[in-house]
């Protein structure tokens, strides 16, 4: 279980949460929403350990986070991984899709696989770079990323603001897949109530409103 407790951060003298709470369960979507400018976004960060927070608990799995960003033990920085909204701010513009989606494999010193075919990218896509390819082909590359070392927990931070519809769709229906072949938790934050709804359905899991 992906649990926080008490979150609390602050960016400058602007706090952005205060005390928040949330649980991800392993096998369950669990949906998250708010309007703009609430803290979804720090809070994905805090959970995927790539924020720490100013006060508050995170544990995955039963362990307590001490350690944050890279100084993070790996076993618990591998258990969570996080798809951002805009992906071309989460990638190396000088890297090709491929080099993008096997980045994970190359850090941790682990054989490469193809997990390209499952996100939809087709040979001639995947030796482009960012600028040669629409949002939505490139976040099919961060989604292949992001699933490349099978996580416990997969933080989706509104990963489908930006796609059309047929990509939007694709996109969920392959997180499903893995949810359903791993039992991974995931966490869908997105302000569409009616994505929300379709996608946590299945699960059965909950939904969280901030603010």
């Amino acid at each position: 279980m992906l649990r926080a407790d008490g979150i609390t951060v602050s960016y400058g003298r602007q706090r952005v949460l205060r005390g928040a709470d949330l649980t991800v369960a392993p096998g369950v979507v669990t949906g998250l929403a708010g309007p703009s400018g609430c803290g979804k976004s720090t809070l994905a960060r805090v959970l995927a350990l790539m924020l720490r927070p100013d006060a508050g608990r995170l544990t995955v799995d039963g362990t307590e986070v001490r350690r944050w960003r890279q100084r993070a033990a790996r076993d618990l920085r591998t258990r969570v991984a996080l798809i951002f909204q805009q992906p071309r701010l989460a990638v190396d513009p000088r890297l090709t899709l491929r080099e993008i989606a096997e980045e994970p494999f190359h850090a941790t010193g682990r054989p490469v696989e193809d997990l390209t075919d499952d996100v939809g990218l087709t040979p001639e896509l995947l030796v482009r770079r960012p600028h040669e390819v629409s949002d939505g082909q490139l976040q099919r590359a961060c989604v292949a990323r992001a699933l490349a070392l099978r996580p416990r927990y997969v933080i989706c931070d509104e990963m489908t603001t930006m796609l059309d519809a047929s990509t939007q769709a694709h996109l969920v229906a392959r997180l499903e897949a893995y949810r359903t072949e791993t039992g991974a938790g995931i966490l869908a934050i997105t302000h569409d109530d009616e994505l929300l709804t379709r996608w946590t359905g299945p699960s059965g899991g909950p939904t969280v409103r901030m603010g």
